[in-house]
């Protein structure tokens, strides 16, 4: 079995051929295989459950996450506003009240 290019727009590896057509099922992308795809380097994050993430998003903690030099925890559910995403580990910077500046990892949030 011949391995197909991964979706050049959400870099997904579940692409499929339709008749001369690949096709991404996870962003609908459709491109044609003997063309070069345009190499798009677009930065994306995706949520605990696949969503795609924006800047100024909204998003809610999933569970309970330790706060580092602290004794506190962010509690699951925290609702976490207006997000800034960088390209790091911890891929979404932001502001919790009462804790003030975080970085956090977007597997561990979903998005409101």
């Amino acid at each position: 079995m011949t391995e197909l290019a991964p979706c050049p727009i959400c870099r997904s590896s579940y692409t499929y051929e339709l008749a001369s057509l690949l096709v991404c099922p996870e962003c609908g992308h459709e491109w044609n295989a003997a063309e070069e795809p345009a190499v798009d380097t677009a930065f994306v994050v995706k949520d605990s459950n696949g969503n795609t993430l924006q800047d100024g998003d909204t998003v809610v903690t999933i569970k309970n996450l330790p706060v580092k030099g602290t004794s506190q925890t962010i509690k699951a559910g925290t609702k976490v506003k207006n997000i800034r995403l960088v390209d790091s580990d911890h891929n979404i910077d932001c502001k919790i009240e009462g804790f003030g500046a975080m970085a956090l990892k977007s597997a561990f949030v979903k998005k409101a």
